[in-house]
């Protein structure tokens, strides 16, 4: 935007609600205003994995506030929001929850005005409605309450008698919530039985709603703060009150989850972590991506010139084998770049080691002739038993790091495997300091590894983070490898397995993880 009195670029500020903190609940316009952004603003309540979606050069800036510190005071946001949308950025004002609900929204709002900034409010959804959501409470209901209170209780208990009318909001409505009160729940719950409210009325607190975190105790006016203490129960939480917290027996859908309350470091390249990560948050669960892995072209010319001869003889090949998901993708990126037409393949049978990579293969007009009981290269001759024949000739598209025990066999048996690194695989260069914290912290409760390299690649990275005892940081940690080769390379590198799946696919893996958890 340009001003047209100054000739000078003019920023904008989107205020944005997060959400009460899962990512996915997140509104398609909060996403959108992440994604634009050259700068983001974010606090502690906006779950982080949101900064994923930025563009790679936005600039990050953290003002979350914590219980007894503030890092930044909220007039030094106000101003800092004005700043960097005068010097022509735009800025995405990230906040937890709904940024008009005790988010101070109008205060960040009313200086930007005051500057002619261009300015945007995109609501979120409420922890005020979904965290009780999470834990089975409705604020609402046709029998129990037609109406519901959002009242603040982070303030001292002269405060809160000034701003909060106890005689009123005690009979007000049929529900009262209370965000930000953990501290003074039984000052909160004096003043309601002092105003009218039976002592039995239910209470409900709910820690970190919607994240992995979450956790939920209960009891009644009476009792709440005695439960409180009993269970060292911290902020953030939402408070409930009503008989809606009845509910909870019979609605309590998310906690009881396979994956609940289990956080899942993710190891897979970053393209092909979505999969993994999607089916761990289905079940409940928390996905920490921390891709150790990336693959891309070979960079060295002579594979290049290998690839491009290998693809040249396409007539002459009379099986293509596929290994993996990666190599059908690189092989036919290959293909569109050296214009060589899949039909030049006309004699080749096509044969695939697991079913992704034969449905990565049907995505593209290639029905696979053969695919092994178990999924694994080694398996795959013995499937093609029949099939081999002496003087045949096999195009291996693979990766740099892929085993040789398929070319191997090939040549005992008397074939002519052709072998093309069409792709290769390096350390990840952009780590996340995050997911290292919650291993340091105790709590990341699986480790999952889809390949021997993320198994090297992981420890490697941890050291170069400054990590000197990797394995000592994993210990304790559940180890889940997806198949045996996997397995016995965390084994020589000093992992104890835990998680092993029959079927070495995602959905194995996943159903192993969930049989796991639910076994403790």
């Amino acid at each position: 935007m340009i001003d047209l009195l100054t000739g000078k670029g003019k920023g904008k500020v989107y205020l944005v609600g997060a959400g009460p903190g899962d990512p996915k609940l997140i509104t398609v316009r909060g996403l959108e205003c992440i994604k634009s952004c050259d700068v983001i603003v974010y606090d502690r309540l906006a779950s982080p994995r949101l900064l994923r979606h930025l563009k790679p050069d936005a600039e990050k800036v953290y003002v979350g506030k914590l219980p007894d510190r503030h890092t930044m005071k909220q007039e030094d946001i106000n101003r800092l929001l004005v700043d960097l949308a005068l010097e022509g950025k735009v800025v995405t004002r990230l906040k937890g929850g709904d940024p008009t609900i005790f988010g101070r929204v109008g205060e960040e709002a009313e200086l930007l005005r005051k500057h002619d900034v261009e300015f945007e409010i995109v609501p979120g959804i409420t922890s005020a409605i979904a965290v009780p959501a999470y834990a089975g409470i409705p604020v609402t209901h046709r029998d129990l309450a037609s109406s519901v209170s959002i009242v603040t209780g982070h303030e001292s208990p002269d405060k809160l008698d000034h701003s909060i009318h106890w005689d009123k909001v005690t009979h007000a409505t049929g529900t009262l919530v209370f965000l930000m009160g953990v501290a003074k729940i039984g000052y909160i719950a004096e003043q309601l039985i002092k105003h009218g409210k039976p002592a039995d009325t239910p209470v409900a607190l709910v820690r970190w709603g919607t994240r992995v975190e979450q956790r939920t105790v209960t009891g009644t006016l009476e009792t709440i703060e005695a439960v409180v203490k009993a269970a060292d129960f911290k902020p953030p939480a939402v408070i409930v009150v009503g008989d809606v917290v009845l509910q909870r027996e019979k609605l309590n859908w998310y906690e009881r989850k396979p994956l609940f309350g289990t956080r899942v470091l993710v190891t897979r390249a970053r393209a092909q972590s979505s999969e993994l990560s999607d089916r761990i948050e289905e079940l409940g669960g928390e996905p920490c991506e921390f891709p150790v892995i990336e693959t891309r072209r070979p960079a060295d010319p002579s594979a290049f010139a290998a690839v491009e001869a290998a693809l040249g003889e396409a007539e002459q090949y009379d099986w293509l084998m596929f290994t993996s998901v990666n190599g059908v993708d690189y092989f036919f990126d290959w293909l569109k770049s050296l214009s060589i037409d899949i039909r030049r393949f006309h004699r080749a049978r096509v044969a695939a080691v697991g079913p992704k990579t034969a449905e990565a293969l049907e995505r593209r007009g290639l029905l696979v002739d053969a695919l092994p009981v178990k999924f694994q290269a080694d398996d795959l001759l013995a499937s093609l038993e029949e099939r081999l024949r002496p003087g045949q000739r096999v195009l291996l598209p693979r990766g740099d790091l892929a085993r040789e025990v398929l070319p191997r066999e090939l040549r005992a048996k008397g074939l002519h495997p052709v072998e093309i690194d069409v792709y290769e695989t390096i350390i990840a260069q952009d780590q996340d300091e995050e997911a290292l914290e919650h291993l340091r912290s105790g709590n990341v409760h699986v480790v999952t590894f889809a390949s021997s390299s993320t198994v090297t690649n992981l420890l490697e990275v941890l050291r170069r983070m400054g990590v000197e005892r990797p394995l000592e940081l994993l210990k304790g940690v559940d180890i889940a490898c997806i198949g045996p080769v996997t397995a016995r390379t965390a084994a020589n590198a000093g992992l104890t397995v835990t998680i092993q799946p029959e079927d070495a696919t995602i959905d194995g893996l996943i159903a192993a993880i969930a049989e796991s958890r639910l076994a403790r």
